[in-house]
C-alpha cells in the first residue's frame, strides 16, 4: 500500500495545481504546483476553508467541488479566476471530482487547476495585433482585407457608418497593424465639443493667448507626434473649423492659438462620421475640398443588421469581456436567446449589443443567459407559438417531462438522463414552460 509520503511525491510531480477538501470544505492537501500558481504555501492553507484561501470567482455562485459531490460526477474544465496574494486576478481552468476511500465512502472532493495566464496574454497580444476585428460578412471581409495595405501607407482614410458600428475599432486596427503601432493613437470626438474648445484641443495654445491661459498647453496635433489622430464625427465641425483643418492637411503644419510661428504636423489622419459626407457636400454643409482631402480611401462599415452572421462571434467576445470585467463566469447563452439577438434590427449596432450582453451578465445568476435576462424589446420568442403542431408537440413534451420528474423524485439530473436529454436543456424547458410553478 502506498504511504502518504509517496502520494505526496506523486502530487508534487504534477504540473497542474491540486488540492483536496474534507466534508467541511477544509483543505487537506495542497501540492507544489498549487503553491507556485497561487503563491500560497502548503502549511499556510492546510485546515483552512478553500473559499477563504483561493477567493475564486466560482466560490459563491457555482463551486465545482460542491457540484461534483452533489451530482456524483466530475465538473469538467470550468474557466474562472482566483485572487492571488498580491490582489491580482489569475485566470485558471478548473476540474473537480469526488474523493472516495477504498471502501467507496466519500472523503471529500479534489480539484485540479491550470494557470491560463500565458494563454490569455498570448490571446490578448494576438487581439491587439489584429485590432480585434473579425467578420464572416462578405462586405466586412473586403474591408478587413484592405487594412494591412492601409496600415503600411500614411494616406488619409475616411470611415463612414452608423453610430456604434465600430469605426474607431477599425481605425485602431489600421494603426496597430502599421509602422506607427508603437506611436500614440489619439482620438477626439469632434461633435462633442463647441468650436472654441475643439480649436484649443486640436491646436493647443500659448500662455497669454486668451484670458485664463496661464501656461502653454499642447494640442492633439502636437501630442500625437508621429502617431495617428482619429477625428471622430468630423461631419459635425463648423465651416470655420473646416477651413482651419483643411489648411493643416494641405500644409502639413499647424499654429497653436497665440503663437507667432507654425509647427510641423506629422500625424496620420483617420476621420470618421455617421453622416454621409457626400450628401453634406451636396447640401453645402461640408467643404468639398476638405472632403477630398479626407477621403483618399473611404471605408463604409455596414450596420449590424446587415451582418447577422457576425452576431454569434460578437456575442462570444462580448460575453468573455463582460465576464472578465465583472468577475463572473457565465458560460453560454440559450439557443432562443441567440435567435432573438439575430432577429433584432440593432439600431445602436455593436454598441447596443454590448450593452445588452453586459446587462444580461449582471442579471444572470446562473451559468446560462436566458430570454428573461434580455430587455423586453428583445424577448420576441417569449410569446406562445402560433402553429397548432408546435403547440401539440410542446404539450406532449411537457407532459413527458412532468411524468419523468415524478418518477425520479424530481431529481432533475436523473430526469434528464431518463429522457436522454442534456441537463441544461431540461432546466431551460422547465423554466421556460413553468412546469414546476
Amino acid at each position: 500500500m502506498q504511504t502518504p509520503a509517496f502520494s505526496e511525491v506523486i502530487l508534487d510531480s504534477l504540473s497542474e495545481g491540486v488540492f483536496t477538501v474534507d466534508h467541511d470544505w477544509k483543505i487537506t492537501s495542497f501540492n507544489r504546483a498549487a503553491e507556485e500558481i497561487t503563491g500560497l504555501l502548503r502549511n499556510e492553507v492546510l485546515g483552512h476553508l478553500c473559499a477563504d484561501v483561493l477567493h475564486s470567482s466560482l466560490c459563491e455562485s457555482h463551486c465545482p467541488i460542491k457540484a461534483a459531490m452533489e451530482q456524483h460526477e466530475p465538473a469538467q474544465s470550468q474557466r474562472c479566476y482566483f485572487v492571488d496574494t498580491e490582489g491580482s486576478r489569475v485566470p485558471i481552468s478548473v476540474t473537480a471530482a469526488v474523493l472516495y476511500d477504498p471502501a467507496g465512502a466519500v472523503l471529500g472532493g479534489v480539484e485540479t487547476f491550470r494557470d491560463l495566464s500565458e494563454i490569455e496574454a498570448l490571446r490578448s497580444q494576438l487581439r491587439s495585433r489584429s485590432g480585434g476585428v473579425k467578420s464572416q460578412n462578405p462586405v466586412m471581409q473586403q474591408i478587413l482585407a484592405l487594412l494591412p495595405v492601409l496600415a503600411e501607407n500614411p494616406t488619409s482614410v475616411l470611415i463612414q457608418g452608423e453610430t456604434g458600428t465600430g469605426k474607431e475599432v477599425v481605425a485602431r486596427a489600421i494603426h496597430n497593424e502599421g509602422p506607427r503601432r508603437s506611436k500614440p493613437f489619439v482620438a477626439i470626438n469632434c461633435g462633442a465639443l463647441p468650436d472654441h474648445l475643439l480649436e484649443s484641443e486640436l491646436f493647443g495654445y500659448k500662455k497669454g493667448a486668451f484670458t485664463g491661459a496661464d501656461r502653454d498647453k499642447p494640442g492633439r496635433f502636437a501630442l500625437v507626434r508621429d502617431g495617428t489622430l482619429f477625428l471622430d464625427e468630423i461631419g459635425e465641425i463648423s465651416p470655420a473649423m473646416q477651413v482651419r483643418l483643411l489648411r493643416v492637411l494641405q500644409e502639413r503644419e499647424f499654429e497653436p492659438l497665440g503663437s507667432t510661428h507654425s509647427e510641423p504636423m506629422r500625424a496620420r489622419i483617420i476621420a470618421a462620421s455617421h453622416h454621409n459626407l457626400q450628401e453634406l457636400v451636396k447640401a453645402g454643409r461640408f467643404r468639398e475640398d476638405l472632403f477630398y482631402r479626407l477621403e483618399v480611401v473611404r471605408l463604409e462599415i455596414p450596420p449590424l443588421r446587415a451582418r447577422q452572421e457576425d452576431i454569434p462571434s460578437l456575442v462570444a467576445e462580448l460575453l468573455a469581456r463582460s465576464n472578465e470585467q465583472m468577475g463572473r463566469d457565465v458560460q453560454s447563452i440559450a439557443p432562443e436567446v441567440m435567435a432573438a439577438l439575430q432577429k433584432h434590427d440593432w439600431p445602436g449596432n455593436i454598441r447596443q449589443l454590448a450593452n445588452v450582453i453586459e446587462r444580461a451578465v449582471v442579471l444572470c445568476r446562473g451559468d446560462h443567459i436566458e430570454l428573461e435576462h434580455l430587455p423586453d424589446e428583445l424577448q420576441v420568442l417569449k410569446t406562445p407559438a402560433s402553429g397548432l403542431a408546435t403547440r401539440v408537440r410542446q404539450q406532449a413534451e411537457s407532459e413527458a417531462i412532468l411524468a419523468a420528474l415524478k418518477n425520479n423524485d424530481y431529481n432533475r439530473r436523473k430526469t434528464a438522463a431518463a429522457l436522454g436529454m442534456h441537463p441544461t436543456s431540461l432546466y431551460r424547458k422547465i423554466k421556460a414552460w413553468r412546469l414546476l410553478g
